[in-house]
């Protein structure tokens, strides 16, 4: 008799313990991430350390599977996982938004903001917010907390195959560009011939004379391996950018107030610990690449400035800036 009630309770225990393992494997969820960047580079370590702290945070309950350098498709079929929760969330420039609002390019304005402090204090503005909300209604995409936190860069260059020092050699420069109207208006207005490109593509583009030059962050020329076949580097300071982290609304909502809070608290640390990663990783990167004979410079930025000021102009007096835009980055010009 004694067996037998020590053998059900045994059962009921176990019944129990099964019960709890099944109700906690129900709980747990996985979000598919979309990364536009190798892991390998400073930015790569810092997402992977997003995802880390994502599952502790959250004690297992979320766990983040990493998609890099544009396994799940190119630009447009990534951006439509996203608004459909095919993928629930992704890293990269949050450019990409224009997708369903055209004036997110002016983030990126090229050859306009003073710093990095009068960029970010423009991201923070009404007008950005403002379109951040718009997307989020209309496409069910959000933007995970501060975007500006997790640096990219920290500054732009162009890799090319020639030298390129001044505006006078861009003309009929092979520029690759991404899919951004903007952009695409502004380097043409600079001289260059713009070709579209996935990122993905650039490296053979440069190696088989398709494009001579490609505009990146300084941290992701080495990881991408665009000096083995460019070996001009020039800093040109184009724009300042941080790596955006957008995710499916439907998904976000759908996650206990637990997680919701793993998933930001994961967000602001990673953003600390890739910017770090980023900022320490240039000078050993730029010394590294020197020794496989690539040469740096600064380009003589003045001119492009003063080009791009009448490019600005010309849009405005025809009505073509986005409704509040130049007094947004006024506004912000400096410290209210």
């Amino acid at each position: 008799m004694k067996t037998n009630k020590m053998t059900r309770g045994l059962m009921a225990a176990g019944l129990t313990l099964g019960l709890a393992l099944a109700s906690s494997a129900a709980l747990a969820e996985t979000w598919r991430m979309a990364v536009d960047q190798s892991l390998e580079s400073p930015e790569g370590q810092g997402i992977q350390r997003f995802a880390e702290l994502v599952e502790e945070y959250s004690d297992g309950d979320l766990t983040i599977q990493l998609f890099p350098f544009e396994q799940l498709g190119k630009t447009d079929a990534v951006m439509e996982q996203l608004s459909s929760n095919v993928i629930q969330i992704q890293s990269a420039g949050l450019v990409r938004l224009i997708k369903w609002n055209p004036d997110i390019a002016y983030m990126n304005a090229p050859f306009l903001f003073e710093d990095r402090d009068h960029w970010v204090r423009f991201m923070h503005s009404d007008l950005v917010n403002g379109w951040f909300d718009g997307i989020a209604e209309d496409a069910n995409v959000a933007v995970l907390g501060d975007p500006t936190i997790f640096l990219r860069g920290p500054y732009r260059v162009i890799v090319s195959t020639k030298p390129v020092h001044t505006i006078d050699d861009l003309a009929g420069l092979r520029l690759r560009m991404h899919p951004d109207e903007l952009a695409v208006e502004a380097w043409q207005y600079l001289g260059a011939d713009v070709r579209i490109m996935a990122w993905s593509e650039v490296y053979q583009g440069l190696s088989r004379s398709m494009i001579d030059a490609v505009n990146s962050p300084i941290s992701l020329v080495e990881s991408t391996r665009f000096q083995e076949v460019a070996k001009n580097v020039a800093e040109h300071d184009e724009y300042w950018q941080s790596v955006g982290f957008m995710m499916n609304t439907d998904a976000y909502d759908a996650l206990s107030e637990k997680d919701q809070e793993a998933l930001q608290k994961a967000y602001v640390e990673a953003s600390a610990y890739g910017t770090e990663l980023v900022e320490n990783s240039v000078d050993a990167s730029i010394e590294r690449m020197q020794g496989e004979g690539v040469t740096f410079s600064k380009m003589e930025t003045g001119p492009l400035v003063e080009k791009m000021q009448q490019f600005y102009d010309e849009k405005d007096q025809a009505g073509a800036l986005p409704e509040g835009f130049l007094a947004a980055v006024e506004a912000s010009r400096s410290a209210q």
